[in-house]
């Protein structure tokens, strides 16, 4: 299902070939994101996925969206904690198009001066959109929470202060230790073939065999007790976030609290939505994720409500965390959860895009790619008593954070909630 080749420069090259699909999709991705960066440069990786759009010798900011916009394609990128990824989309035809414009951005983007000073202040209103978004930002103040004074806790966008005082060349200088072929993938997905795409990529993307992965620092878990982060805003909702730490992605009872996190509120049917939002009334939306890092992870809960109910649904929540954590769920219900993990990912990979996402992904994560296959055989196995242990281990007042942004001011009755 899967190929890969390492070209002699050291970069990597990924296929998934679907040669019933029309369409292709191509990610070039980088190993860096924003847990590598230093205080002083909170933000530059994300600062500079926005300057890789703003021209080249070749193409300035239009004629690359116009490139790629002009086949009927679609073009985009983002930034995360531990990786950044440049993709597009566009009918297989265009697959040379789709490379050309991805490895001209990534390797000769122009970062003149007049972009850089023009895009810190996009970034800046971005900053400020964000804060004007409580469902958003009630997550960056859990992620602050759950690792304080660690990279993982600090804003992809950075600060108005650091941004401010990245200039080109600290950008540059950042992009360059970075942006090495040792630490760059490019995966495809869709109407292609895996020898064609290797002979493509050599051609088109250039890069010197040097530099290495970057290193980051481990996340300290040293919590001691529940803590809460309590923001006071006027807005016409409460918004509750809650972050349990939990585990990284080579450990292996991820797969266990993947299940947990589907019974709880991953779907409609799930136990929180049914009693926060059928039984009691209290909430239109629940919901329940998970995030995995090199190092660490964390099960994710959140909900918009109003703020009457603030306490109550809190309440709630926290007693189905207790009661899954003392007694196992059904076969019946644990099968449900798996069948429906395991459905979600075989629909999601039907997409060239998705297939795309998962290549770059596991690539990045563990140097290897893990079949789907392989994947459903560890959810499959997991079992009623596994969700339980799982969830005892990780329900514990010491790694339990909370963050609220609302109206109320109630913030010692909210913080008297907070014990499992």
């Amino acid at each position: 299902m899967f190929q890969i080749t390492e070209l002699p420069s050291g970069v990597r090259v990924a296929t998934a070939e679907m040669a019933h699909m029309e369409s292709v999709s191509l990610g070039v991705w980088v190993g860096v994101g924003g847990r590598y960066e230093p205080a002083r440069l909170s933000g530059a990786s994300h600062f500079i996925e926005h300057l890789l759009f703003k021209g080249t010798p070749r193409r300035n900011a239009k004629q690359i969206s116009q490139t790629v916009e002009g086949i009927g394609g679609y073009l985009n990128a983002f930034t995360s904690e531990e990786n950044t990824c440049y993709y597009a989309k566009a009918s297989h035809e265009h697959i040379d198009t789709l490379l050309d414009v991805l490895t001209d951005m990534y390797v000769h983007s122009r970062f003149a001066a007049a972009d850089i000073d023009k895009e810190r202040g996009v970034i800046k209103e971005e900053l400020l959109m964000y804060r004007d978004q409580p469902d958003h930002y009630v997550h960056e103040l859990l992620t602050e929470t759950l690792w304080p004074e660690h990279p993982l806790g600090r804003s992809l966008t950075g600060t108005a202060k650091t941004l401010d005082a990245m200039d080109r060349r600290a950008l540059l200088d950042f992009k360059h230790k970075k942006y090495v072929a040792a630490n760059t993938i490019v995966a495809v997905a869709g109407h292609c073939q895996h020898d064609d795409i290797v002979l493509r990529v050599e051609k088109m993307l250039a890069l010197r065999r040097n530099g290495r992965s970057p290193t980051f620092a481990p996340a300290r878990e040293r919590q001691r007790t529940a803590r809460l982060r309590f923001f006071h805003k006027n807005c016409e909702q409460s918004h509750l976030a809650i972050g349990v730490r939990g585990y990284s992605r080579h450990d292996s009872r991820r797969y266990a609290l993947k299940a947990l996190s589907v019974i709880l509120g991953e779907n409609m049917s799930s136990r929180l939505f049914q009693v926060i939002r059928e039984r009691h009334g209290l909430a239109y939306s629940i919901q329940s994720s998970t995030s995995y890092f090199a190092d660490t992870g964390a099960l994710l809960i959140s909900a918009g409500l109003d703020t009457k109910r603030l306490h109550r649904a809190l309440a709630l929540i926290l007693a189905e965390l207790r009661k899954i954590s003392k007694q196992p769920p059904s076969a019946v219900e644990l099968q449900r959860a798996k069948d429906y993990a395991i459905g979600q990912m075989r629909l999601g990979l039907e997409s060239t895009a998705n297939r795309m996402m998962w290549i770059g992904e596991h690539l990045l994560a563990y140097g290897t790619i893990q079949s789907p296959a392989e994947v459903e055989q560890q959810i499959a196995a997991v079992t009623p008593a596994d969700v339980q242990i799982t969830a005892a281990d990780i329900f514990r007042n010491n790694r339990l954070n909370v963050a609220v942004i609302t109206p109320s001011k109630d913030e010692r009755g909210i913080n008297a909630l907070l014990s499992f």
